[in-house]
């Protein structure tokens, strides 16, 4: 009996010649399978980092080396160092396209989030429809802004629609975009249409992750509107509204068509935006190296605000 389980113990098993029973099994190396994986994943990966270095990396080295010369479109350019920085300080127009552009920044990322978080609580009151009221809102997003800014300019022209309006119930409107007091303002009205949409999207998507149960409760418990708000979806709601906010705030500084068509920058320079004045340094006249220095500034700027941003977000945000 005990030699029939030594010839057990010692017989070859299948697949495993020569390896005793209850010896551990041998693997084969998985190198080659490795590499295998790691040349697929260069594979997917090949095209979007091409994109990345050539259209983003190459773009911006490119800008901060043209920023050390004196650059025109067409002709030579003069290395003058630091020069254009140390020029751009002593820029008093610089100064005032910055205000202009921190003045719309703040508002219209301040409206946006106040409109669009407004019609998102509406939207999920289990109102009928729903959807296609997102989809309405959203309209204006997708649609190109030039055609936006170009109608908008016929509304609000001495003549136009708005102004109209105003006169059938005995008021005298401003002429919107001429006027250096509503000319700003229009241009962060029509801002505020074009894309609070895209952020009534992402806090409805936040609002229906909240747990019904939650406000269920909360309402037996006697709560008031207000107080849900303030104590249930607001803390639930922080993580989409600090993603609203930082995307808002972002795309604030780099405005352009809206003040490009509707006032040209003017009148005189209350509606100059930052990369505004950074195009036509470049294209109209002819300081592509100013105007690579302009850039700089501005990556600095929106870097630093951004930074801010996620520094209070601790306070505020709620991931939990």
């Amino acid at each position: 009996m005990s030699e029939r389980r030594e010839a057990t113990a010692s017989s070859p098993v299948p697949g495993g010649a020569g390896v005793p029973f209850g010896a551990p099994a041998l693997r084969a190396p998985r190198l080659p399978r490795r590499r295998g994986q790691a040349w697929v994943a260069v594979a997917f990966l090949a095209p979007g980092m091409i994109g990345f270095v050539l259209f983003i990396l190459t773009p911006l080295f490119g800008s901060a080396f043209i920023s050390l010369f004196d650059w025109k479109l067409f002709g030579s350019p003069d290395f003058i160092g630091f020069d254009n920085y140390v020029k751009l300080f002593r820029d008093p127009t610089f100064y005032t396209v910055l205000g202009n552009t921190l003045i719309f920044a703040i508002v219209y990322t301040a409206l946006n989030l106040v409109v669009a978080l407004t019609i998102s609580l509406w939207l999920n009151t289990r109102m009928k429809a729903a959807g296609a009221w997102r989809v309405i809102f959203f309209l204006p997003v997708i649609t190109p802004m030039v055609a936006n800014a170009l109608v908008w300019r016929l509304l609000l022209s001495q003549d136009g629609l708005v102004n109209s309006m105003l006169a059938t119930v005995g008021i005298d409107g401003p002429n919107w975009l001429s006027d250096s007091a509503w000319a700003l303002p229009s241009v962060i009205a029509m801002s505020v249409w074009q894309s609070f949409g895209y952020n009534v999207i992402v806090l409805s998507a936040g609002l229906s992750a909240i747990p019904k149960e939650l406000l269920e409760a909360s309402r037996i418990d006697g709560t008031s509107a207000w107080q849900r708000l303030r104590f249930i979806i607001l803390p639930l709601l922080s993580p989409s509204l600090f993603f609203c906010s930082t995307m808002t705030m972002i795309g604030a500084f780099q405005v352009f068509v809206q003040p490009l068509f509707l006032t040209q920058g003017g009148p005189g320079e209350s509606t100059n935006t930052f990369v505004l004045y950074l195009y036509r340094n470049g294209f109209v006249f002819d300081r592509l190296g100013y105007a690579s220095a302009l850039a700089w500034i501005l990556f600095l700027v929106v870097m630093l605000i951004t930074a801010l941003q996620f520094v209070g977000q601790r306070r505020w945000v709620n991931y939990e």
